[in-house]
């Protein structure tokens, strides 16, 4: 009994002994090794495609940064402010700022020189036309020259509220918007300081032309009053009598 124990025992240990070596050999390392090979690079395309969606979340995130318009506009303001100069243009009294009706109005009111057949009424008053325009020259500098300084707290407003959207611009079209707001902000002050100029220099003008031609109205009222006559001249006097 114990010979036959024996030999079933031996016989069981020789079965999983065969079945443990049959699977051993039945295992490919080689297979096995190109699988996690395999499977390794199909990890890495799964994370470099991973990656590129990332970054074309992220571009097109930025792009949507750079397509964002700036939630702020001087245009308006900036516009309001040029009015206010355009009007006291258009509003000036006496010699126009057309150049055609101005040309002719400077030739009848400032004449090189007046013509005997000119009356002394027309004289008078052509000279208290050419004192009237004289004023409201110097009265229209003198409102450009207010509303200029008027324009001074607006366009520092307007200035800070743009440099503060420069400042935070979150793409290339904020931040091109703003620089496009401070470049507008500058030709308006350069329209309005020609605006300035230019009724500056028409009141000095003006005043200069006036006396030319009171010196020559001066003139023709002397030529008058002296006449064609002889004139008297003025002879020595001799105290002693010689």
């Amino acid at each position: 009994m114990k010979k036959i124990g024996l030999a079933v025992v031996t016989a069981l240990l020789l079965s999983v002994s065969s079945t443990s070596f049959a699977q051993w050999v039945v295992f490919d390392a080689a297979n096995y090794t190109q699988n996690l090979l395999t499977a390794a690079r199909e990890l890495q395309q799964i994370d470099n495609q991973i990656q590129q969606l990332q970054n074309q979340a992220t571009m097109l995130v930025n792009q949507g940064r750079n397509l964002a318009s700036l939630p702020y506009s001087a245009l308006a303001q900036l516009q309001t402010t040029l009015a206010s100069t355009n009007q006291l243009i258009a509003q000036a009294q006496g010699l126009s700022f057309n150049v055609a009706q101005s040309q002719a109005t400077f030739n009848r009111l400032y004449p090189s020189s007046y013509g005997a057949s000119t009356s002394n009424a027309q004289m008078v008053q052509d000279a208290q036309t050419r004192w009237q325009t004289s004023v409201q020259a110097l009265r229209t500098a003198t409102q450009m020259q207010s509303q200029a300084a008027q324009n001074l707290l607006p366009d520092q407003s307007v200035l800070s509220n743009v440099v503060t959207q420069s400042q935070g611009a979150v793409g290339a079209l904020q931040a091109s918007q703003a620089t496009n707001q401070l470049l507008a902000l500058i030709s308006r002050q350069a329209i309005q300081a020609q605006q300035l100029a230019v009724s500056q220099d028409r009141a000095t003008a003006l005043d200069r032309a006036r006396a030319a031609a009171d010196e020559a109205q001066a003139e023709q009222v002397r030529t008058r009053f002296i006449g064609n006559g002889p004139q008297y001249t003025p002879q020595p006097v001799d105290f002693y009598g010689n």
